[in-house]
């Protein structure tokens, strides 16, 4: 796993990443995007997720129903409503997590910006 700092992130990226922004719906490359492969975190490269966890929910973000164990941090947003998560290797800022939907037998939606991520093709 690269340094937390070594990767080189444009602006945008920063803006999600550290920022902890959001990128539009339906704009990010991994929304669409079903390949077998690995997602790591875009600052560092940990492993955040296997495609085997990802699947369509139509929400506008790629969504993930499971995580590489401990690689994903849960902290309580600051809407006070939301749980949001976090690469537990260097604390970028991935998304947002929700649970009892019914998208998956997991229940779970891992719903992350694709400018966290990068696709490691398998």
């Amino acid at each position: 796993m690269a340094d937390a700092r070594t990767n080189e992130l444009t602006p945008e990226e920063r803006w999600v990443i550290e920022g902890k922004g959001t990128e539009p719906p339906f704009s990010g490359q991994y929304d669409d995007f079903f390949q077998p492969g690995t997602y790591v975190c875009k600052r560092c490269g940990a492993e955040l997720y296997t495609s085997d966890s990802k699947f369509d929910a139509h929400c506008g973000w790629p969504a993930f129903d499971d995580e590489v164990e401990g690689a994903v941090k849960r902290l309580p947003d600051p809407d006070g409503i939301r749980t949001e998560i976090e690469c537990a290797a260097c604390g970028a800022h991935l998304g947002h997590v929700f649970e009892g939907e019914g998208f998956t037998p997991k229940n779970t939606r891992h719903c992350v910006n694709s400018l966290s991520m990068r696709f490691v093709p398998a």
